[in-house]
Order: C-alpha cells, then sequence, then structure tokens
C-alpha cells in the first residue's frame, strides 16, 4: 500500500472509531435512562445494543491499528488481513443483533401480557437515535469509500443496524401508544431479517477473502488490458489476484519477444507494475514475471543444463571446427525443450562472404545435432 493512502486510511479507522465511541456511549446512557423512566422494555434494549457498540467501535480501531503496520518478516504482505478478520467479527456481531431482535420480538408477540405501557418521551428518544446514528452510518460509510476500507463499510452498517432498530422501538412505541401492541413485534421481526442479510453479505464477503478469492471477470479483464498496452508485451497468461482488506495484489506472466535482453526484460516488467498501480486503484502489490514463451503450451526446459555445462558440452561438440574458438560471446536461449544457441564472432572471420558465413553456420548446426539439447544455431559477425 502506498504510503499517503496508509496514513490516511488509519487516521479514517481512527477517527471513526473515537466519534463513534463517543456517540455510542451518549446514546447508550440516554436510551437507557429514558426507557426505565419512560417505561419502554424496547428502548432499554436499543440502548444496551448501543453499549454494544463500543466494544465494536474498539475492536475497529485495534484491527485498523494492527493493519496499519508495515511488513515485516512474518507478515510478508502487510497486515491488511486484519481488516478481514474483523469484518468478519463485525458481520458475525450483526448475526448475532438480527437474531436478538427477532426472538425478542417472536417473544413479546406471543406474550402481550409483558408488554409495557411506555410514555410519549420514548418517542423522542428513538426518533433522536435514528437520526444521529443515520448520520454516523453515512460519516463512516463517507470514510469507509475513500479509503477503501471493507471494515469501516462494515461498521457503517453496524451504525445503521442501530438506527433500524430504533425504528423498531419508534414504531413499537408508537403502535403501543395507538392501540396496536403488535406492531411493534411484528416490525422487528423483519428489521431483524435485514440485518442478518446485511450480517450474512459483509460475512460471505470477508470469508471470500480470507480463502483468497481472487478479483471478479470486469476488474480481471481491465488488468489484463492494462497489461497489454504495455509495450513489448505479446501477452498474458497465469494471472493471479488476492484481495488483502479492501484492496488486492496481483502476479501474472507476461510473454515478450525470447530474444530481447535481461534488461529489456525487467524493464518491461517495471513497467507493467507501475501501469498497474496506477491505473488499477485497488492493486498495491504486483509481481511479474517475464517469460520468452507460453509456460502452458511450450515444452518444459527444466531438464536442460545450466550455462556452464551448456557451454562445457557446446565446446566439446565444436572442438573440431577451429572457427568456433573464435567467437566472442555465446547467448543461450531455452526455448520449448531445447537451448538455441546465438554465436558472436568478429567481422574477419567470413570478410563479408556469405558462403563461408553460411558454410560456417551449417557445420555448427551439424556438430550440435548430435546432442539433443540443443537446437537452433544461429550466428552473427562484427
Amino acid at each position: 500500500m502506498a504510503p499517503d493512502l496508509a496514513q490516511e486510511r488509519t487516521a479514517a479507522i481512527a477517527r471513526t472509531a473515537i466519534v463513534g465511541a463517543v456517540i455510542n456511549l451518549l446514546l447508550s446512557v440516554v436510551k437507557i435512562a429514558t426507557g426505565v423512566l419512560g417505561h419502554s422494555q424496547a428502548l432499554v434494549a436499543d440502548g444496551i445494543h448501543s453499549l454494544s457498540d463500543l466494544l465494536t467501535d474498539l475492536l475497529v480501531w485495534l484491527a485498523g491499528h494492527h493493519a496499519a503496520r508495515r511488513p515485516d518478516r512474518e507478515h510478508p504482505y502487510g497486515h491488511g488481513r486484519y481488516e478481514t478478520v474483523a469484518t468478519l467479527a463485525l458481520g458475525a456481531v450483526l448475526a448475532v443483533v438480527a437474531v436478538g431482535i427477532a426472538w425478542d420480538a417472536a417473544h413479546r408477540l406471543f406474550a402481550p401480557n409483558e408488554l409495557l405501557r411506555p410514555t410519549p418521551m420514548t418517542l423522542y428518544a428513538a426518533l433522536a437515535s435514528i437520526l444521529i446514528k443515520e448520520w454516523l452510518y453515512w460519516y463512516t460509510l463517507a470514510y469507509a469509500r475513500r479509503v477503501r476500507s471493507q471494515m469501516l463499510r462494515a461498521n457503517a452498517w453496524h451504525h445503521r443496524s442501530d438506527a433500524i432498530s430504533s425504528v423498531v422501538v419508534l414504531a413499537g412505541v408508537a403502535g403501543t401508544l395507538a392501540g396496536l401492541p403488535y406492531l411493534d413485534a411484528i416490525a422487528a421481526i423483519l428489521v431483524g431479517a435485514m440485518i442478518g442479510h446485511i450480517a450474512w453479505a459483509l460475512g460471505w464477503e470477508a470469508v471470500r477473502e480470507l480463502v483468497d478469492t481472487g478479483l471478479d471477470a470486469d476488474r480481471l479483464a481491465a488488468v489484463r488490458q492494462t497489461i497489454l498496452s504495455v509495450g513489448g508485451v505479446r501477452d498474458v497468461h497465469m494471472l493471479r489476484t488476492r484481495r488483502l482488506g479492501g484492496l488486492a495484489s496481483a502476479d501474472v506472466h507476461v510473454l515478450v519477444d525470447p530474444r530481447v535482453s535481461v534488461s529489456e526484460g525487467h524493464m518491461i516488467s517495471v513497467l507493467v507494475e507501475r501501469r498497474l498501480k496506477q491505473q488499477i486503484d485497488e492493486l498495491t502489490d504486483v509481481t511479474v514475471h517475464i517469460d520468452p514463451e507460453d509456460d502452458q503450451e511450450a515444452a518444459p526446459c527444466d531438464h536442460l543444463p545450466l550455462r556452464a555445462e551448456a557451454m562445457i558440452r557446446l565446446s566439446r561438440l565444436w572442438d573440431g571446427i577451429p572457427q568456433a574458438n573464435l567467437r566472442q560471446h555465446t547467448m543461450l536461449h531455452y526455448l520449448n525443450g531445447k537451448i538455441d544457441v546465438d554465436a558472436y564472432f568478429p567481422l574477419q572471420i567470413c570478410c563479408g562472404d556469405r558462403s563461408l558465413a553460411k558454410g560456417l553456420r551449417e557445420r555448427l548446426q551439424t556438430a550440435v545435432a548430435t546432442d539433443p539439447i540443443f537446437g537452433r544455431v544461429t550466428i552473427y559477425f562484427g
């Protein structure tokens, strides 16, 4: 993650957690006190719900603090998964809240004698809670979108669940005052189902990230198109991505001309990495493998000897060709299960005579044909 984005994300998590904690503390005190004085069991329960939000605000702050730490030896990809685990935990909390609201509503639905007779003052407390928690939802969601944090998005929905539960309280109190005591319980069950749906969506997304689910098809297509736009790239294969706390990393094999130099291939990989980070917002870590051929189609080369042994075998094969000892440089190309050889000679060997150059190449090619590890021989003069 870029330093500026990491700092902004840390600040956003800390700021929203502190603001949320202060508001939840004040709301819980007001709602519990008003519920007790106004004889509203639902408002007391809603106040306890707000009090429980203090724990989630603390969880968000701790997770954000750990997620902002730089990569280390034990966490080479950084600590972004702390946010993912916190998102899963928040989803679980929302699920518990949903079950609790629905269970309590169902219990009161079948035990109407347990319903209290709230006073009108509880209506104002519930209405204030709805407005404040809805504002807190949009406040937290704005920061979640700005710094691309699923954990903050989950916490924003947690604030909205509290606002929705206050809507239930408002409807229940109003219904009771209007002579419709069952309205509270029915609305509570519906809201519990809504919160349960939100909990499932957040929890499922966190689980998918923990099991290394990659970017969706549209984003993968954008990644592929961005790579192909870099000069020197012939094709893309073995593209893999995974999410890390709202961001993503990728590794990809890029096909280039098999006879480019090492430095040119490296430069292509640098440009691919830079362009991906510039044009694909969520990508913060990119690994590029430069391939001279498609690994999935070409014959493997892992059985071939490396340069030291290959040069010894090549020298033995060419030992009977005097001109071979005058070569200035030899380049090896590991392609399609064989080693192609580029041999560089001084210009005076052939003196511009094409027939001499052709004859030398044929002798060199014939010599290596006896060893199955070698393929085509190409010679250059200069």
